[in-house]
């Protein structure tokens, strides 16, 4: 599908050595959706389900085990200067804004660096007026460009981290649990931001969550993945209002006795159990 990015039929598995004997970990059995520009996909389930796999996949940082990832229909099966092509156009915000910016440099070379690795075009002025106006974007502001992270919130540096994705260029924003490291009290701001920026921008946002309640306010599409399936899927409030799986259900209750969710994963069974399972 043009002006797209594809999944199909991705499969992961991994090999886990026990003892003498080696164990197969099937973190992702047969997912398939499209991301168009301007809509937020969620992929929903626990820790454990494989959601985080697939980002890492999306993003080249894992290699699948069988099926593709198309961007506008083209296989992305490359290296070199098509992958940095690539990249350029799908980037990812990762959980941990406190791990994903170097402590050793200012927020001006985290913004600027990615600028001049993939329009080596810019001059130095050019390079830092468009770092100060990425950062206004995500709301901070060119006052921020010579602070180091460690001057800022963990707010503020998911911001950051979020302006040097856009940075290159991107169509569309993997976002692996975005908020979940934040204080509660500013995880609505950032996931605003990143609706804002949605729509603004034209981007496709894939937001990967456990968090049924934002991911049916901040997306137009749920998925729900349940040991590597994606066990059900459809317009956001569909799919949190009236749940046809089981396993939808129980993460549904669990919101709000998030006790009931360990009680009862071990009962729910995925449509195509596969194994072992990780996130």
């Amino acid at each position: 599908m043009s002006n797209s990015l594809e999944v199909r039929h991705l499969c992961k598995d991994f090999r886990l050595r026990r003892g003498m004997h080696f164990d197969t970990l099937h973190a992702v059995a047969d997912a398939n959706f499209i991301l168009e520009p301007g809509h937020t996909v969620a992929l929903v389930g626990e820790s454990g389900s494989g959601k985080s796999t697939i980002a890492r996949i999306i993003a080249k940082l894992e290699t699948p085990t069988s099926g593709q990832v198309l961007l506008d229909g083209a296989e992305t099966n490359f290296s070199g200067a098509k992958l940095a092509g690539y990249r350029r156009q799908v980037q990812m915000v990762f959980q941990d804004p406190f791990a994903s910016l170097n402590p050793f440099h200012s927020i001006a070379h985290h913004i600027e660096r990615p600028l001049r690795i993939h329009h080596p075009e810019l001059s130095t002025a050019e390079v830092r007026k468009r770092a100060a106006e990425l950062l206004e974007k995500v709301q901070l502001g060119a006052t921020y460009l010579e602070r180091r992270p460690h001057e800022l919130s963990g707010g503020q540096r998911q911001r950051v981290a979020i302006a040097r994705a856009l940075a290159p260029g991107a169509r569309f924003i993997i976002a692996d649990e975005p908020v979940s490291m934040l204080d509660v009290s500013i995880r609505v701001g950032v996931l605003n931001l990143l609706a804002d920026l949605q729509r603004s921008e034209g981007l496709g946002v894939l937001y990967i969550t456990h968090d049924l309640a934002t991911a049916r306010h901040f997306s137009d599409e749920i998925l729900v993945m349940h040991r590597g399936v994606i066990v059900e899927r459809g317009p956001a409030d569909d799919v949190i209002l009236n749940p046809q799986h089981e396993y939808t259900r129980a993460l549904r209750e669990a919101a709000a006795d998030p006790d009931r969710l360990g009680r009862l994963r071990d009962e729910v069974r995925a449509e195509k159990p596969g194994g072992i399972h990780e996130d």
